[in-house]
């Protein structure tokens, strides 16, 4: 394509860069523009995006430039996502339009990518430069990957064809087709260099030089091609001036052995002259360039500017030297085994060429006549081709022309001359690369080795559309909508391939026939003729001219709908044909002369008889056929048209205008010598046709970017063209007929599930149903996709849509998610503002505080005072340290007892662990059983369907040997048809020879005188014969005067008694054979009689075996039965055991609730006992407090007592809620288990049906098995009746060599007859007299001969049943020599025989008397035969009904079959359905259980919660009463401080006593204070402890809700699911019942067929009764005819003993008789061959014996199927004994479940027993805040009114908690009526399963009764094929029988019409050669009768296969 620029990364050419394609910035503008594409004049296609719409018309913005503009909506093409960018496969683009496969190409071109796949198609476009992507790395990298695993490539497609011819074993093209310049020859080139890499045959073998080894020379083919072939253009400077056919051949393992090229469409006219700025062949140049010195003078060369057909001179090639290709196209020819002598010959031809275009011609004055007045270049092309100079000026410029019968020199003018030279000079170079070409294939197939397979590269010229288009660019265009068609056939085919492998519905569409009415256009042949088809014929006529040929064109075709006239008187062209690629308009000039190609023969016949063997080579056949197609690419004649008027020469008739010459070439043609170029054409394009519609092709087109020869430069408008030309668009129409995206399961619901977030359910779905479900959910159109197997199809713009939507459902949930991160980002920053302003009002409060206090006195005492106390203080800390300490060790000895506890508790839970580990392991052990039985049946299951498929090859094996008897049977009936030709050829030679008889007779019409006496004479012998009663009395009577004449004879004839004696002789031998062949028949007919019986008695063992069988059906189906009695009465047994264990559980439940509430009710009363005593003892402590405490405490105690009310009340609730919802639960569980038991039912129900249907499998299966090895049997016997034909046919091939023997013995005796009738002549002259007794003494011969040939014809009809012709043949010619004897004997004594003349005339008469009688025998056969025929007719319409009715019954069995198939898919499909309800209820089953477990725990948080509250309760009240406490110790204190301050001015008390109460009271203070810290930290721990508490709360209730909101949405899916199975179930059940009706409408037609056809067989059996009986009448009447020639044969002895004297006169012939006895020892001969074939067919039909053993075999068989199928139905009782023990397991599983729901209720016991301790504990921490009540004394005010804020707060929460307590239970009770719903549907789910398995044991059943029917029949077709066997065999017999009567009455009408003793001889040896030829006709028509049987018996057996 270019030259190197260097080495780079080719995958940078290979691979698309996704990063860049998958850009999401791309994605979204193209989703928010709606990009679409508008129609642009610089661009093509323009990208915009929508603004608005105005009616039909649309406001667009350019993308490029932002303009807008107005554009109509019918204009704009819509774009695909950028997810399609760059796409390798065009095909797969989702908007299929011009605009975007032109913009894919573009973007593709521009990153480097030349190659694109469009469907079938490789589009290459050129680069212009040189590419790294063709080295040996890319080879390898290509080299074994599929299509779709690499990038595309020419090496991809090389590889897939390659590929495909090894695995397929089938022919490969490929189609590489272009204009010139897009790089077709490269692309041709890169194919050829792989496949010789990849398989090359020299691979792996050390010698690598081998010189001539054949991938080399493949290679090397190319540049020798290129030189001759190849041409500079205008846009291309190497284009091929030639198509192409690269036929590479090679063997079974792949290695190339071979390979051949075909050329097509040479442009020879280039040889001649070229347009402007281009060259002729390179091989020209090459020539004046690279040859040497001597090589020039050799070859007369001289300079460019020298020759006249070098249009340009010398034009160089940039980038090339002529001179170097020059030397590599010599190192190619010399690779390819040119010899020196045959380059120096062809080089000779080329440079001759050259010359040819130097001969001036100049136009003398006088006359128009040309003239030479310069022969120098004729002389140099006459030395180069060796020819004599003047005799080719004489050729050229006076040829001789034919006018009538003699030759006449015709003056040529200087345009008929240059003409002719012209003419002879491309004639000339076409022919040198035709031998070119055949030169380079024998190279090339010189290897030994046997081409498997071939791969086929068609490198020829693409559709181009021109200005105006000639003859030759309507040649290519015709080719190229041939190549279309094949492409949309071959490319549809594919596509309804696969959609037939996926299962989508689609009518089959053959888009190859929209391309058929341009086809036919061009060329149809006739009604109405073709453009072609006229052209030949207006070349016929010498006055047509090219308006003729367009007026006849425009007459015969105006009116088709792909032609069109010229629209306007101005037009230049012609006519416009409508093609695929658009609308072509053509100029008919010189159509005519184009096509017609004439050329001088004078100069041909010159040429021809060159002295230069190799130009005589060339000419050898230039006389007579005139020159193949010029076919040239348009650019050429476009120019070409456009030259002055000189170059456009006629050819020499028109310019002429001698109609004579014309005339005079007419002469030819009728001949059949002249053939025109379109007719030539059109074969090479039908055979290319042919040889391309027998492959599997492969398309590369290939599309120049640009005419600049630029790279990296594309023009979208010429693209468009060349891709509209190259049929890729009409590729791309025929897509979007179909569903061209399509897209794997996984792939779509990956991508596009983001559009249905809720169709699909959580966990393991199949991709189908996952698919099936999005599409319902997206609501599209159903004829916008299908669904198949593994895609999903769509048609165009459906896959865009989606992308759209997908970018808008990305884009919201993109906001969406950026609000919520900023909403989140806003609160945190709110709430951290919040807390800075709590914290500076907490600061602010302080400084208040501090500013308030700051001049207090006593706050700046107590700041004095502090850090005084902590001396005085030590000893206090000390007794509170020994106070905490004794603390501490109580509750470390609480916390160990408490350690204890947990330990105990924890080993009981370890201990539980334990059980449930064990339990667990015991259901690990019962799943792998179950595993185990599952695999067990998997694997049974998979060897069935192996059984199956081995079965099917086998089917599918013999469907194909019976394809090829077949075939073989056509070929055998072609070559009988060609025998029977034959014979009917010989029958015309023999009538003809039997005219020449008559001819001969002629000579003695004197004898028809007494011929006609002696019919007289026979007319009065005839009426007296009639009233002869007696006919055995006539004939004795006769016999008795027969023997007094020959007595009298025997007298006068003594002389002939030697030649009787051997006459007699050979009569005894032939009585003996005929006696051997009598026995040898009732032998034949012992043994059939035999094997008939035997026949018989086997067909009768078959019956009682099938008898037999049907028992043992009976006999499975009862034991079925009855094991389904006993699973049903098992499974009612185990129901009535749940049901008591279950309500034993209930019972124990019940005891264990009443215990439990006991037990509570106990533990109540004693912690109300011990808080009685409690508040007891903290009355008694409280009694030394003042009466406002004693008021406090009794409010306390009314308190306490409303709580413990309210807390008993509680309890009690919660406990009726507790029980209440275990009861509930318990129902539920019950309920569940039922449904689980009764699913368990269903299954174990449907399993047992599942058996059923596995043995009524195994059951067809055996029941293929027997009709297959019915079927071997039928094809033995095939077989064995294709021997027997063969053999026939040889023995006819036999019978015609014999004939040709006796043809040319009568043609010797022909000639011996003229000698003797030259001597009766003189004999005539002697006895005229002595004459008429002679001819009277013949006819009685004559007569007796004729007995003796109706005793042979007897015998031939014997040896006919017998099948043993060749016997009858020697006997026939053993007669045939005893006749010609006698015939000449009689002839040769005529003189000798006038005295027994009057004896003969009275036994003529008694003769003409048999012959009376033979006539009336003949007139009663004659009637038998009619009656016969009359009935044969009536069985063979008897038999043909048969045989229809027998298709008919196989149709519906076979849709009976289709019928069956479909119920096992339904039973599949209904076990898919109960295993899918299993899982259900499994998930069901844990989804309760998970319920439960939830259930429990809330309720123990829920209790845990009330305690804390409860705690957390009292714990307030204490706070409460410690602060009131602290309070009034405040206010004393206060009091006593105000009573010191007064006390202050009394001087009586002392400082001592002062001191001491200072004391007193900082220590009280600091006590406080300590209690104060104390009783506000625990305030502070119990507030964090409630607020956990809250958080906690609520985050369990938000976990609960949703849970509940999971499991609601949850339940109603699979609500929805259930529904809709049983909405499919139903439909399926109205489609079970739908094919119940069909199925009892067919038995209703079954019974009326069957019905007819006994009738049917009654008749036939009835006609056969008749015919036997007239068989048996006819046997009869041939024993009486047996006697009546054996009675005159004894007759005929007598004759011949009479006629033993004369033999002793005729010594002289001794002779003669010799070799007669050497041609009798021949016939002798050739009857003991005769006898050996008898014996062989005697063996055959012993070995026909051998059929009894295979019956017997067939016996054992069906023995052995029994015993089979009892085994089976063993395995199947154990597999029910299994399910047994499965079931038996399940119960265990279920009891264990119960005990672990017992073990979880001691758990909340348990946990019930700590709840308890946990308020004892609570008890213990409210007595000790009494303490720390009791010790407190002073109360704070404001700490007073925080607690009762906090104390509301926490009455609100409790609220809160009741109120969503309420919640909690009205969400459990929601659930419990959803479970109670669920559970009714569970039930009806198992009410609609138990329908349906009814519904199924009905369709069983149904099924079972369809199959009995299906038997009978085929036990009744089975006889009524038998007797129709029997019936064929009967008609055989006797139509033999009818054909041998047939053949005795035509001999009698022949004996009545002829007589006379001359033509006695002569047409004597006619009829016995009659006869023979007779007898062979009869062999072969019943060998036409048998193969006419075997044919019928094939045809029946391939509809019954079909």
């Amino acid at each position: 394509m270019a030259q190197r620029s260097g080495q780079e990364d080719p995958e940078r050419y290979l691979f698309v860069d996704r990063a860049v394609v998958c850009n999401p910035a791309t994605q979204a503008d193209w989703t928010a523009k709606k990009l679409v594409w508008i129609p642009s004049e610089r661009h093509g296609f323009e990208a915009a995006s929508i603004r608005e719409e105005r009616g039909d018309e649309v406001v667009v913005e350019l993308a490029e430039n932002s303009k807008k503009a107005m554009v109509n909506k019918d204009d704009i093409q819509k774009m695909n996502p950028p997810k399609f960018s760059k796409v390798e496969d065009m095909a797969e683009l989702t908007c299929l339009n011009e605009a975007s496969v032109l913009h894919n190409l573009k973007d593709r071109y521009y990153s480097g990518l030349i190659y694109t796949y469009s469907g079938l198609f490789c589009v290459v476009i050129n680069p212009y430069k040189y590419l790294p992507i063709y080295s040996e790395n890319i080879i390898e990298m290509y080299r074994g990957k599929k299509r779709h695993e690499m990038p595309p490539h020419i090496y991809a497609i090389s590889e897939s064809a390659y590929r495909c011819m090894l695995q397929d074993r089938e022919d490969q093209s490929i189609l590489c087709t272009g204009e010139s310049g897009a790089g077709k020859t490269e692309n041709t080139k890169k194919v050829i260099q792989y496949l010789a890499h990849v398989a090359s045959s020299h691979k792996g073998k050390k010698d690598h030089s081998i010189p001539g080894e054949l991938e080399r020379q493949l290679l090397q083919a190319n540049p020798i091609l290129e030189s001759f072939g190849n041409a500079k253009t205008v846009k291309n400077d190497n284009s091929s001036r030639f198509g192409k056919f690269i036929r590479i051949n090679f063997d079974v393992t792949g290695y190339i052995v071979g390979a051949n090229i075909e050329t097509y469409l040479l442009e020879k006219s280039r040889a001649v002259r070229q347009a402007k700025d281009e060259r002729t062949f390179h091989i020209f140049y090459q020539l004046l360039c690279g040859a040497e010195e001597h090589l020039r003078s050799d070859l007369l060369l001289e300079g460019f500017n020298s020759y006249r057909f070098l249009s340009n001179g010398n034009i160089t090639v940039p980038g090339q030297q002529d001179k170097d290709n020059f030397q590599e196209t010599m190192e190619a020819m010399h690779i390819m085994s040119f010899s020196h002598d045959e380059i120096l010959a062809m080089l000779k031809v080329v440079s001759s060429v050259l010359q040819f275009g130097n001969v001036v011609f100049k136009k003398e004055r006088n006359s128009d006549q040309a003239s030479m007045p310069e022969n120098t270049a004729a002389q140099k092309l006459c030395h180069l081709l060796g020819l004599n100079v003047m005799e080719f000026t004489r050729a050229i410029l006076s040829p001789r022309i034919k006018v009538g019968r003699d030759y006449v020199q015709k003056a040529q003018t200087k345009e008929q001359a240059d003409f002719a030279v012209e003419a002879l000079a491309k004639a000339t170079y076409e022919r040198l690369f035709r031998w070119l070409v055949h030169r380079i294939n024998k190279a090339l197939d010189r290897t030994k080795r046997q081409g498997a397979s071939f791969i086929g590269i068609l490198d020829i010229a693409g559709f181009e559309i021109f200005q105006l288009n000639s003859f030759e660019q309507l040649c290519i265009n015709y080719t190229n909508e041939k190549l279309q068609q094949l492409f949309n056939h071959t490319m549809f085919v594919l596509e309804q391939e696969e959609y037939q492998r996926e299962g989508i519905e689609w009518s089959f569409i053959d888009f190859g026939l929209d391309l058929q009415p341009c086809i036919d256009l061009i060329e149809r042949p006739a009604n109405p003729p073709g453009v072609l088809a006229l052209l030949d014929e207006e070349c016929w006529f010498p006055k047509a001219t090219d308006k003729t040929f367009i007026d006849k064109l425009v007459q015969e075709q105006g009116t088709h709908s792909k032609f069109q006239k010229p629209r306007q008187l101005k037009d230049k062209a012609d006519f416009c044909i409508i093609h695929y690629a658009g609308k072509v308009d053509y100029k008919a000039d010189e159509w005519l002369m184009k096509n017609m190609d004439p050329l001088n023969d004078n100069v041909a016949t010159l040429l021809n008889q060159s002295t230069d063997k190799f130009v005589s080579e060339l000419w050898k056949d230039g006389v007579f056929i005139p020159l193949s197609l010029c076919i040239v690419e348009i650019q050429n004649n476009v120019t070409s048209l456009d030259e002055p008027p000189v170059d456009r020469i006629v050819g020499l008739d028109q310019v002429a205008g001698m109609a004579e010459t014309t005339f005079g070439a007419t002469y030819k043609t009728k001949k059949g010598m002249f053939r025109t170029v379109g007719q030539l054409y059109k074969e090479s394009l039908t055979k290319l046709m042919a040889t391309l519609r027998n492959t599997n092709p492969n398309f590369v087109r290939c599309i120049i970017p640009n005419h600049e020869k630029k790279a990296g430069k594309l023009e979208p408008h010429l693209v468009l063209d060349q891709l509209r030309c190259n049929g890729v668009l009409e590729g791309i129409r025929i897509c979007r007929q179909g569903f061209p995206n399509r897209i794997v399961f996984q792939e779509f619901r990956q991508r596009y599930e983001i559009l249905t977030p809720n169709a699909i359910p959580k966990g393991f779905m199949d991709g189908k149903q996952a698919c099936e479900r999005m599409i319902r959910a997206l609501e599209l159109d159903p004829n916008l996709f299908r669904i198949g197997q593994s895609k999903i199809f769509f048609r165009t713009g459906v896959l865009a849509h989606l992308e759209e939507e997908r970018d808008l459902k990305i884009t919201d949930i993109i906001i969406y998610f950026q609000s919520v991160c900023r909403g989140y980002l806003a609160r945190k920053a709110f709430a951290k503002k919040q807390q800075q302003l709590s914290a500076l009002k907490v600061l602010q409060r302080n400084c208040a505080a501090y500013l308030k206090l700051r001049h207090w006195q006593w706050w700046r005492l107590f700041t004095k005072v502090k850090p005084l106390l902590q001396v005085t203080r030590q000893e206090e800390e000390m007794q509170a340290k020994d106070e905490e300490l004794v603390k501490v060790k109580e509750r470390q000895s609480k916390v160990e007892g408490e350690l204890v506890d947990m330990e105990r508790k924890h080993q009981q839970l370890l201990e539980e662990k334990n059980i449930l580990a064990e339990q667990l392991q015991a259901e690990t052990e019962l799943f792998a059983e179950a595993e185990e039985m599952r695999a067990r049946l998997a694997a049974k299951k998979q060897e069935l369907e192996e059984i199956l498929h081995d079965l099917e090859s086998r089917v599918e094996e013999e469907e194909e040997r019976n394809q090829s008897m077949q075939n073989e049977k056509k070929k055998m009936q072609s070559h009988i048809q060609d025998l029977e030709e034959q014979l009917d050829e010989e029958e015309a030679a023999r009538q003809k020879l039997q005219l020449e008889k008559v001819t001969a007779e002629a000579k003695i019409k004197k004898m028809e005188e007494d011929i006609l006496l002696l019919e007289d004479q026979n007319s009065k012998f005839l009426k007296e014969k009639k009233l002869l009663d007696d006919r055995v009395a006539e004939m004795t009577s006769q016999l008795t005067e027969e023997e007094e004449k020959a007595k009298n004879l025997g007298k006068v004839k003594n002389k002939q008694e030697v030649m009787m004696v051997d006459l007699e002789e050979r009569l005894k031998k032939e009585e003996k054979s005929r006696q051997e062949l009598e026995k040898a028949k009732r032998k034949l007919d012992a043994e059939t009689t035999d094997l008939q019986d035997q026949i018989a008695e086997l067909q009768a063992q078959i019956e009682e075996l099938k008898i037999q069988l049907a028992k043992k059906e009976e006999e499975l189906q009862a034991a079925l039965s009855r094991s389904d009695e006993e699973v049903a009465q098992k499974n009612n047994a185990l129901k009535a055991v749940r049901e008591l264990q279950a309500q034993l559980s209930e019972l124990q439940e019940d005891l264990e609730s009443e215990k439990v509430s006991r037990n509570k009710a106990e533990k109540v009363k004693r912690d109300l006992s011990e808080e009685l005593e409690a508040l007891k003892t903290e009355l008694e402590d409280t009694l030394d407090t003042t009466a406002a405490q004693q008021e406090l405490r009794t409010k306390r105690e009314q308190e306490v007592a409303e709580l413990k009310k309210a807390i008993d009340e509680e309890t009690k609730n919660h406990e009726s809620q507790v029980q209440e919802m275990r009861q509930r639960h318990s129902t539920a569980l019950e309920e569940l288990s039922e449904n689980l038991e009764q699913a368990k039912r269903f299954k174990s129900n449907l399993e047992k049906n599942k058996c059923t249907l596995e043995s009524d499998n195994k059951e067809l299966v055996s029941e293929v098995k027997g009709l297959q090895q019915a079927k071997t049997e039928s094809e033995q016997k095939r077989k064995k009746m294709d021997a027997q034909l063969q053999e026939f046919m040889a023995r006819a091939t036999e019978g015609e060599r014999a004939k040709v023997e006796l043809a040319d013995r009568t043609h010797k005796l022909q000639t011996e007859l003229d000698t003797v009738s030259a001597l009766l002549e003189d004999a005539e002259k002697k006895g005229i007299k002595l004459a008429k007794d002679s001819a009277g003494l013949e006819s009685a011969l004559q007569d007796t001969q004729e007995l003796l040939q109706e005793e042979t014809r007897q015998k031939l009809n014997l040896s006919s049943r017998i099948r043993q012709l060749e016997e009858d043949k020697s006997t026939l010619q053993e007669q045939q020599e005893e006749d010609e004897e006698a015939r000449r004997n009689l002839e040769k004594q005529l003189a000798t025989l006038q005295t027994q003349l009057f004896e003969s005339r009275k036994k003529l008469d008694e003769d003409v008397g048999t012959l009376e009688s033979l006539e009336e025998v003949k007139r009663k056969l004659q009637k038998d035969m009619e009656l016969t025929s009359q009935r044969l007719e009536e069985k063979a319409s008897a038999f043909d009904k048969m045989e229809k009715t027998k298709t008919r019954l196989q149709q519906e069995l076979d849709d009976l079959v289709v019928d069956l198939d479909h119920q096992r898919t339904i039973v599949s499909n209904l076990e898919k359905k109960q295993k899918k309800f299993d899982q259900l209820l499994a998930e069901e089953k844990t989804i309760s259980a998970r319920y439960a477990e939830e259930r429990d725990k809330a309720e123990a948080e829920a209790r845990e919660k009330e305690t804390k509250a409860l705690s957390m309760a009292r714990a307030l009240d204490e706070a409460l009463e410690a602060k009131e406490e602290f309070e009034r110790l405040n206010k004393q204190l206060r009091t006593e401080m105000e009573d010191l301050m007064s006390s202050k001015d009394d001087v009586g008390k002392s400082v001592h006593e002062l001191e001491k109460s200072k004391r007193t009271l900082e220590q009280q203070v600091e006590e406080m204070r300590t209690q104060l810290e104390e009783l506000e930290d625990e305030l502070q721990a119990t507030e964090d402890g409630k607020l956990r508490l809250e958080v906690n709360m609520q985050a369990m209730k938000a976990q609960f809700d949703r849970d509940l909101q999971a499991r609601d949405e949850q339940n109603e899916e699979k609500k929805r699911t259930l529904v809709k199975q049983v909405r499919e179930m139903e439909a399926e059940l109205e489609d079970e019942r739908k094919q119940r009706a069909l199925a009892v409408a067919a038995k209703k037609k079954l019974e009326m067929d069957l019905k007819d056809l006994e009738g049917q067989i009654e008749a036939s059996n009835k006609a056969r009764d008749e015919a036997i009986k007239q068989l048996r009448k006819l046997q009869a009447q041939m024993k009486d005819y047996q006697r009546e020639l054996e009675e005159a044969r004894a007759s005929r002895d007598e004759i011949f003993a009479q006629s033993k004297e004369n033999e002793k006169k005729l010594k002289g012939l001794e002779a003669e008789i010799l070799q007669l006895q050497e041609d009798l020892a021949a016939s002798e001969r050739a009857r003991r061959h005769a006898e050996q074939e008898r014996d062989e067919l005697a063996d055959e039909i012993s070995n026909s014996a051998s059929g009894k053993s295979a019956l017997l075999d067939e016996k054992r068989r069906l023995e052995a199927r029994i015993s089979q199928l009892e085994e089976e139905l063993e395995e199947e009782q154990s597999n029910m004994e299994l399910l047994n023990d499965r079931f038996r397991k399940t119960t265990m599983q279920v009891d264990i479940l119960n005990t672990e729901l017992a073990g979880e209720r001691s758990a909340a016991q348990k946990s019930e027993n700590a709840r308890q301790g946990m308020e004892r504990q609570n008890k213990e921490l409210k007595a000790k805040l009494g303490e720390l009540e009791g010790a407190v004394k002073s109360k704070f005010k404001a700490a007073i009114t925080a607690l009762e804020a906090k104390i509301l707060q926490l009455e609100e929460q409790l609220e809160q908690e009741a109120k969503e307590r309420a919640a909690a239970n009205k969400i459990v009770r929601r659930t419990e009526k959803k479970l109670k719903e669920v559970v009714i549907q569970v039930e009806d789910e198992r009410r609609h399963a138990d329908q349906y398995k009814e519904q199924m044991e009905k369709a069983n059943s149904r099924m079972k009764q369809l199959k009995r029917q299906l038997e009978e029949a085929e036990e009744e077709a089975t006889r009524a094929n038998a007797s129709r066997r029997k019936l064929q065999r009967e008609l055989d017999d006797a139509t033999e029988a009818s054909e041998g009567l047939t053949r005795e009455v035509s001999t009698l009408k022949n004996r009545l019409r002829r007589g006379g003793p001359i033509s006695f001889s002569s047409s004597r040896s006619g009829r016995s050669r009659q006869l023979q030829i007779d007898g062979t006709s009869v062999d072969n028509s019943d060998d036409d009768a048998d193969s006419r049987a075997s044919d019928h018996n094939d045809t029946q057996a391939s509809n019954q296969t079909e």
